[in-house]
């Protein structure tokens, strides 16, 4: 897998710790395929996952670790994190371990997945 990607996925998730919904955004294809993994369903556009967002940094405050990422034999790729979730106080309220399985087209994000 080439550093680039690897970059460019390090990076989103920097800037999704960092609250830069832009630049986070950015990564993204237009029709981005993306889980509601707070809410259950999906998100189809980057509208949708900014609205999703803000909504979910007004009453959580997330925080992905990478721990690991490879690309798999079907050409996606696999981001191992360490997933920290707060309330608006800084409360732990969740530590777990997750996949993120990600679908690129060209340097965008097309699609991820969540796996436990």
């Amino acid at each position: 897998m080439s550093s680039d990607r690897v970059a460019s996925l390090r990076a989103l998730y920097e800037s999704f710790n960092e609250r830069d919904l832009d630049a986070v955004l950015a990564a993204m294809a237009p029709d981005v395929d993306w889980p509601n993994g707070w809410e259950g369903g999906r998100l189809l556009g980057r509208e949708e996952v900014r609205k999703y967002w803000v909504r979910q940094w007004q009453a959580i405050r997330p925080t992905m670790i990478v721990r690991n990422i490879a690309e798999r034999p079907d050409g996606t790729v696999e981001a191992r994190v360490r997933l920290v979730v707060r309330d608006p106080a800084g409360s732990v309220l969740e530590r777990s371990e997750v996949t993120h399985v990600f679908e690129l087209v060209g340097p965008h994000v097309r699609r991820m997945t969540v796996e436990q």
